[in-house]
């Protein structure tokens, strides 16, 4: 589909399944079903309740879920309006996203103070080339409700030199570059279950659930990266995961007992694996809601020992609907 075809599709299914969603207090639109771990049907209500006692909510997306993006962008707009400005649970909300690196902050900052034009943050940004049907209304909620938003992925081109040449090639840079746009050097390994996990899929193995297909050329999945690519992929991979950790730790250390909603692939938190394991290296005491968000085929119907573990919460949406 190209791409004035799908923008003009997406912002159709947008406003069928936003006016679904705003309705659909206690129950599940047609395109999602909501479940906890142990498969009972929930709401998005009751996610929303879980975190009441929660730092941080994760939510994992398949990149191309046109489903994903609505629900995400659904939650955040139902936790600011649980916690944030105007709530009697103020708490200060902030909106986390795997789909901006870090050297580019001050260009985000910078939009969403009204200094500068969505052109030319748009032209300094790098944004995925789904940026304005998936990403841009998180990004203008965020801006119109004046919440923070953390540009928490590692910068590509140092992904990049430690997936050829290793961790320790960051060793080279210069201390200001580590502390201003890097987690803590040395970064942590990848635990067991996470490098376990990215080995099965990147020698062609199940994995948990489908792998997303990214649509940016900055960030991979370890099934796109294939069997035969540069040597330290699995440590890139940690790289960026520690690096959205580590920007999360940042934000909680502030504020008023800080809530923050985090995007991104669900390989880097389903299962609690990836980020919310790192998460709990650098901050020990934050509490994580884990909510995967996936296409399956068995829609509408829930196979809890298949899926069941990616997340506190799961959510499976219609295959058929496509981004």
């Amino acid at each position: 589909m190209k791409y004035g075809a799908r923008r003009f599709a997406s912002i159709l299914l947008f406003a069928g399944l936003a006016a679904q969603l705003a309705a659909a207090q206690e129950a599940p639109a047609a395109h999602y079903r909501a479940f906890d771990s142990k498969g009972q049907a929930v709401t998005l209500r009751r996610i929303i309740d879980s975190l009441e006692d929660a730092d941080v909510l994760f939510v994992g997306e398949t990149h191309d879920n046109a489903v994903a993006h609505l629900l995400e962008a659904e939650l955040l707009r139902r936790a600011d309006e649980r916690f944030g400005a105007g709530s009697p649970k103020r708490r200060d909300v902030a909106l986390s996203l795997e789909m901006f690196e870090r050297d580019v902050q001050t260009v985000l900052d910078e939009y969403l103070a009204g200094l500068i034009t969505e052109r030319h943050f748009l032209l300094s940004s790098r944004p995925w080339r789904n940026y304005e049907t998936d990403y841009r209304p998180l990004i203008e909620y965020a801006r119109a409700r004046r919440l923070p938003v953390i540009a928490a992925n590692a910068p590509a081109r140092y992904v990049s030199r430690v997936s050829s040449r290793g961790p320790g090639s960051l060793n080279s840079l210069s201390k200001e570059v580590v502390r201003t746009w890097l987690p803590p050097l040395p970064f942590p390994p990848a635990s067991e279950a996470y490098a376990a996990k990215f080995n099965r899929v990147m020698s062609g193995g199940p994995a948990s659930a489908p792998a997303p297909a990214s649509p940016s050329a900055q960030t991979s999945t370890p099934a796109q990266m294939g069997a035969h690519g540069p040597p330290h992929l699995l440590q890139a991979q940690t790289l960026r995961d520690a690096s959205m950790a580590y920007r999360i730790a940042e934000f909680l250390k502030r504020g008023r007992d800080p809530l923050v909603v985090q995007v991104n692939g669900t390989f880097h938190s389903e299962e609690r694996l990836g980020v919310p394991e790192l998460l709990a290296r650098y901050r020990p005491k934050a509490r994580a809601v884990v909510v995967t968000v996936v296409p399956d085929e068995g829609f509408p119907d829930f196979d809890a020992a298949r899926l069941g573990r990616l997340g506190d919460f799961v959510i499976i949406t219609d295959p058929r609907v496509k981004g």
